[in-house]
């Protein structure tokens, strides 16, 4: 049963007062929109996605959303959320069995979840994830601030969505609710045909985004999500160059030819690191064709590059190198490379992890002709690594 995905993103999101359409706004360095796009994107059952927006900005739906690989549509809203929802559904293809209708104001959902709720759908015909309550409950009175009745805590679920329905099923439901009120969620209009919906779980995280609150709490979750970037760099060796990682010198009579100092170890940590802050990469802001980084100390490039990401709220976590070379061995060197490190990246030393391969003869590098180096940098908010 082929899977499509209907994202309402139809809204004005007045409640917020962000003068913008909520989903539009900035997570993270990516809209509310884009998150839970490409959380389905990503999704290996998803075969296709429509997204609800509203009429004004139908024409412009590809550039907020970016690339898919999905097949990805975009469609006006209706006055209603119903409205909305059918004509999401509608502008789906036919071979949609399986239908997924989500919040684009939820961006955490998870693949775990969506895998929950495709299954059930297939198995039940209607699904809706939903976490238990953990307060007490309490029913008001007619509206007032007044309690009526304490409702049982384990009787109580707190729906989420993506909700997922057979497409015969959700149909039915949204044909039915065409002349009632407003519904809240699909599974409402599918409970209100007669139908079953059932129940699982759903993730706490995959909360609604609806007040300013919401959102700065929203914000700060990603602002402490780890970072990771990975580099790599290579070098010839040629003679009469001095062979320096993290500025320590090796003893040899062949070095890296290069514009600054070659040192791999650095400039492969500099790629990682700039690399996990979405901030560009070692040619970008040292290129070898600017006098300035001519014969540059690889320990100060690596500094500049820091000052980057700490100019971004990051801060390095810890950091793995591995170089590559066939003599001399680098055993020797590893702690007084590592000790070098830690200061610049601003950690502990045992944060700084050194290894030595050699490449057992293969390529440049195993005829000892090349020198290479491979990293891997994690980042985060800074105060939180």
């Amino acid at each position: 049963m082929p899977v499509g995905v209907v994202i309402v993103a139809g809204g004005r999101g007045t409640r917020l007062g962000a003068g913008v359409p909520k989903q539009l706004l900035d997570l993270g360095g990516r809209s509310l929109l884009r998150w839970s796009v490409e959380a389905f994107d990503a999704h290996a059952q998803v075969d296709e996605i429509v997204v609800v927006l509203p009429e004004d900005f139908v024409a412009r739906g590809a550039s907020l959303v970016g690339p898919a690989r999905r097949p990805l549509a975009f469609v006006a809203g209706g006055a209603r959320r119903q409205d909305s929802v059918r004509l999401g559904v509608s502008a789906l293809s036919a071979a949609a069995d399986i239908v997924l209708v989500h919040d684009a104001a939820r961006p955490f959902v998870d693949a775990a979840t969506i895998d929950r709720v495709i299954a059930a759908a297939r198995e039940a015909s209607a699904a809706v994830p939903a976490v238990p309550a953990s307060d007490t409950v309490k029913l008001a009175a007619d509206g007032q601030p007044r309690v009526a009745r304490t409702i049982p805590r384990g009787d109580v679920w707190l729906a989420q969505t993506p909700q997922g329905f057979r497409r015969d099923v959700l149909d039915e439901a949204i044909a039915g609710g065409h002349g009632a009120g407003e519904a809240t969620d699909e599974a409402m209009l599918v409970e209100q045909a007669g139908r079953p919906v059932r129940i699982v779980r759903g993730d706490p995280r995959n909360r609604k985004i609806t007040t300013m609150d919401d959102l700065e709490a929203a914000r700060r979750m990603t602002s402490s999500l780890p970072r990771a970037g990975t580099g790599y760099d290579l070098h010839r060796l040629v003679p009469g160059r001095t062979l320096v990682l993290a500025g320590v010198v090796l003893s040899t009579e062949i070095g890296p030819a290069s514009h600054s100092d070659g040192d791999v170890v650095c400039h492969a940590l500099v790629d990682a690191i700039l690399g996990a802050a979405g901030a560009g990469d070692i040619g970008h802001h040292f290129p070898n064709t600017d006098p300035r980084w001519k014969d540059a100390a690889g320990l100060d490039l690596l500094a500049r590059a820091i000052s980057v990401v700490r100019a971004r709220g990051l801060a390095v976590v810890n950091a793995d190198v591995t170089v590559v070379l066939e003599r001399p061995k680098l055993a020797p060197h590893v702690d007084a490379i590592r000790e070098a490190l830690a200061p610049v990246l601003g950690v502990a030393p045992d944060r700084v992890s050194v290894k030595g391969k050699t490449n057992e003869g293969v390529d440049a590098v195993g005829r000892g002709e090349a020198i290479a180096s491979h990293a891997v940098a994690m980042l985060a908010a800074e105060g939180g690594a």
